[in-house]
């Protein structure tokens, strides 16, 4: 059975850092892109960074030069560190695995509030 958990959401305030982990099992991880999505409230779900198989990484622009993805094979978990955060950056943070389209799954969401 394939567990996705996310860990390390909560309030902070603007410019604050929070670090976000998400502890997967189940699944071959080092075969997987992993992702973080987040999701505004009354927002659609969006795409926040991306880091593949290989460790190469993506961001979205509102994040670039804030957030940093990182992943550690051997745990079998993705991180994602946030910092300078802004109240926009507010919202359910899930994590995402993907083995090219074929196999994806969702975790149950961290919540991360950002007071301004």
């Amino acid at each position: 059975q394939v567990h996705l958990v996310e860990s390390g959401g909560g309030l902070v305030q603007a410019g604050g850092s929070l670090s976000l982990s998400c502890a997967t099992s189940g699944i071959s991880f080092s075969f997987y892109s992993l992702s973080w999505y987040r999701q505004a409230p009354g927002k659609q779900r969006e795409l926040v960074a991306l880091i593949t198989a290989s460790k190469h990484t993506n961001y979205a622009d509102s994040v670039k030069g804030r957030f940093t993805i990182s992943r550690d094979n051997a745990k079998k978990s993705v991180y994602l560190q946030m910092d300078n955060l802004k109240p926009e950056d507010t919202g359910v943070y899930y994590c995402y695995a993907d083995l090219e389209r074929t196999r994806t799954y969702w975790g149950q969401g961290a919540q991360v509030t950002v007071s301004s």
